[in-house]
C-alpha cells in the first residue's frame, strides 16, 4: 500500500509540474488566440522572410495574419498597432514617418536580420561597350551614353529606370547631386524593374537602373555595379551605400506576445538562401507557401536555435 500511494503520489507531482510548465509556457505566448499580423511589403525577398517568421510562429503556437502594406505607410500600422512586426525593413528607405515614431516609442527595433545586402545602379554588361568606361559613373556623362539612353519621355536627357514611386528613392537626388543628364523614370513595379533587365539583356537595348541585392535577377542576369559618384552629403538621401535590414515590431508587441518577440528577435535571414527561394517563386512559379514550407521541413537545424530562444 505504500509503494502504491508513493507511485500515485509521485504521478500528481508529475502531473502537477506538467501543469505548470503548460500554464507558464501559455503564460509566455501572451494572447496566443490574437493573430500577430505580420507587413507583407511589395518585394519577394521580403515575402520569403516574412512567410518563414509566420510559418515557425504557427509551430511556436500563434495566429499569423500576413497584411499587405507599402514600404513607407506600414510604420502607420506598426505605430498604432493595426500591424504586429515587419521582419525585413531596409532602414536606408524608410522616409520620414520612421525616425519619428521611433523617437515617439511607437514602434521598436528588435535588431538585424542579418541579410547580406547590396544596393545601387547596375547595367547590362553590354553597355560597357556602349559607355566606355564604365564601371565607373563618369561613363555616364559622355554625350554617346547620354544619347544611346535617351527616349523620347527624356530626351535630350537619358533615362533612368528607378524605384516604383512608392518605395522611395534617392537615385533623382544622386543624378541632381552631381549634375548628370538623366530623367529618373519610376518602374511601375518590382516585376516591371525585372522585365526590363531581362529585356534589354535579350534585345541588347541600352539600360542603367536602379537595383538591391539579394534578387534572383542577378542570379540570371549579367550585370555591373556602377562605382557610384561623391555623395554630396554623407546622408542616406545623398548616398547609396548597402543598408542595414532590422526587424520592427509595434511598441506593444512584447507585452502581448513575450514568445514572439523572443523568436523575432533570434530570427535571421541568409541571402543565398533567400535568393533560392525567390528564384523558386518568381521564376519557376512555385507557390511561396510551399517553397517556405520545404525550407522549414528541411531546416530545422537553423530555424531550432530561433525557437529555442523562447524558452528561455
Amino acid at each position: 500500500m505504500k509503494r502504491t500511494n508513493v507511485l500515485k503520489g509521485a504521478g500528481i507531482g508529475l502531473a502537477l509540474l506538467l501543469a505548470a510548465n503548460t500554464q507558464g509556457r501559455t503564460a509566455e505566448l501572451g494572447a496566443k488566440d490574437e493573430p500577430i499580423k505580420l507587413a507583407m511589403l511589395e518585394w519577394t525577398g521580403a515575402h520569403v522572410s516574412t512567410h518563414i517568421a509566420g510559418q515557425l510562429l504557427e509551430k511556436i503556437g500563434y495566429k499569423v495574419e500576413y497584411v499587405t502594406a507599402g514600404n513607407f505607410p506600414q510604420f502607420s500600422g506598426l505605430a498604432d498597432g493595426s500591424l504586429s512586426a515587419s521582419v525585413e525593413i531596409w532602414l536606408n528607405n524608410v522616409g520620414d514617418i520612421y525616425p519619428k515614431v521611433l523617437a515617439e516609442k511607437k514602434i521598436e527595433d528588435i535588431g538585424k536580420l542579418d541579410l547580406e545586402t547590396r544596393e545601387g545602379w547596375i547595367y547590362p554588361k553590354f553597355m560597357e561597350k556602349v559607355c566606355p568606361g564604365l564601371p565607373d559613373w563618369s561613363a555616364l556623362t559622355k554625350p554617346e551614353c547620354v544619347q544611346a539612353l535617351s527616349t523620347p519621355e527624356t530626351a535630350p536627357n537619358g533615362r533612368f529606370l528607378d524605384y516604383p514611386a512608392d518605395w522611395g528613392s534617392r537615385a533623382a537626388t544622386i543624378l541632381a547631386d552631381n549634375s548628370m543628364p538623366y530623367t529618373a523614370v519610376p518602374a511601375g513595379s518590382e516585376g516591371a524593374l525585372v522585365a526590363e533587365l531581362e529585356s534589354a539583356e535579350a534585345a541588347k537595348s541600352p539600360l542603367v537602373m536602379m537595383f538591391w541585392g539579394p534578387h534572383y535577377a542577378l542570379a540570371e542576369n549579367d550585370v555591373g555595379w556602377i562605382k557610384m559618384p561623391p555623395c554630396k552629403e554623407q546622408t542616406n538621401e545623398h548616398c547609396i551605400t548597402p543598408p542595414d535590414v532590422d526587424k520592427i515590431v509595434w511598441s506593444g508587441f512584447g507585452a502581448k506576445w513575450p514568445a514572439a518577440l523572443a523568436f523575432l528577435k533570434a530570427f535571421k535571414m541568409d541571402a543565398t538562401q533567400q535568393q533560392k527561394m525567390m528564384l523558386a517563386v518568381d521564376k519557376d512559379g512555385k507557390d511561396l507557401d510551399a517553397v517556405v514550407k520545404e525550407w522549414v521541413d528541411k531546416n530545422e537545424a537553423v530555424w531550432k536555435p530561433w525557437v529555442d530562444a523562447t524558452k528561455g
